[in-house]
């Protein structure tokens, strides 16, 4: 997927419209997430994926070959380092929410793994036969990085 532009000038402005969407898609994102509510995330994690991986296309074709936004008009060109500028920070914000929502999810899954570790019964040591006595069967794995 890449953006079709007849020109530099087309092809700046499609770039500005995409990081500008995008933005816009990954604000509401991260105020789902700092709200405590990823279910919002949902209805547009599609878009924002199928949107990131045009942006990241089309950043990697302008990297390889500036010429393609060469002779733009400085005005425009200002307006998508601007919009890429409002894009990274948004970024930033959104990986800060990410990690904290990790981290406390995290938290949570030793808690419980903990909790259900306490509440089992211990072994009772061992019968006569040298044998150990039989209790819950079942076992609980904790992975740390969850």
């Amino acid at each position: 997927m890449s953006i079709h532009a007849k020109d530099s000038e087309d092809r700046v402005r499609q770039i500005i419209a995409l990081t500008e969407r995008l933005t816009d898609l990954v604000a509401a994102e991260t105020r789902a997430f700092e709200a405590r509510r990823p279910q919002d995330v949902v209805t547009t994690i599609g878009e924002t994926s199928r949107l990131a991986n045009i942006y990241r296309s089309e950043s990697s074709h302008l990297k390889s070959d500036p010429a393609l936004i060469q002779g733009v008009d400085l005005g425009l060109r200002l307006s998508l380092i601007r919009a890429t500028e409002a894009f990274e920070a948004v970024l930033a914000r959104h990986g800060r929410a990410l990690q904290a929502a990790k981290t406390v999810t995290e938290g949570l899954v030793q808690a419980i793994a903990k909790e259900v570790a306490a509440s089992r019964a211990k072994p009772a040591g061992y019968t006569p036969n040298a044998q150990a006595t039989p209790n819950d069967g079942s076992s609980i794995t904790l992975n740390k990085r969850a």
